[in-house]
């Protein structure tokens, strides 16, 4: 079993990749629906890599939790403030990025260079993603008159962010994985 293991190492981080591109093609499709784009508002207009792409006219300081719709929720007002805001614009772009670094890191399965450029492009935006931790309120379980809140306590928010430090070393094996085939191929 042991050797069996040892030996399957390869085809392991190949599965790595492709469960990575599942996830990547999963997530950064959903970026194109409304409801997505609008959950990832806190991350974003709270995010100090990420904010200035909003529309600072309507993206004021905690502006966004007054038009939060529920998943599946329809209205008009919020709705029409989270075009003004751009975040419809922002999150198709966003979701385009992520399906291509998903791609990138599929096809590190045949060509390394591309495997590189893909993992490190997964550790990097997993590094983003991480931060949310330190940015968003939302990350952490509220005070809401309980004894239970704020740090450590992650609310579903952070536990979703956090799932992101196991992106970003699976980002750091395939960048590691394609970097010891290039240098295989050039010894060749």
């Amino acid at each position: 079993m042991l050797e069996l293991l040892a030996n399957s190492q390869k085809n392991f981080i190949h599965f790595l990749r492709i469960s990575i591109f599942i996830v990547m093609a999963w997530i950064g499709g959903l970026k194109a629906y409304h409801y997505e784009a609008e959950g990832i508002i806190p991350f974003v207009a709270n995010s100090p890599f990420m904010s200035f792409m909003l529309n600072k006219k309507v993206s004021d300081t905690d502006s966004y939790k007054l038009h939060k719709n529920k998943e599946g929720e329809v209205i008009s007002e919020n709705i029409k403030w989270h075009e003004a805001n751009g975040t419809y614009t922002f999150s198709y772009g966003l979701g385009t990025a992520i399906v291509l670094i998903g791609i990138t890191v599929l096809l590190g399965i045949f060509y390394p260079k591309i495997g590189l450029i893909g993992g490190i492009l997964t550790a990097g935006m997993s590094f983003v993603t991480l931060s949310f931790l330190i940015t968003t309120p939302e990350v952490w379980v509220p005070d809401l008159g309980g004894k239970e809140h704020g740090f450590p306590l992650l609310s579903g928010a952070g536990r979703l962010v956090l799932k992101d430090l196991i992106m970003m070393a699976g980002g750091l094996v395939i960048a590691s994985d394609s970097a010891k085939s290039i240098l295989s191929r050039r010894k060749a």
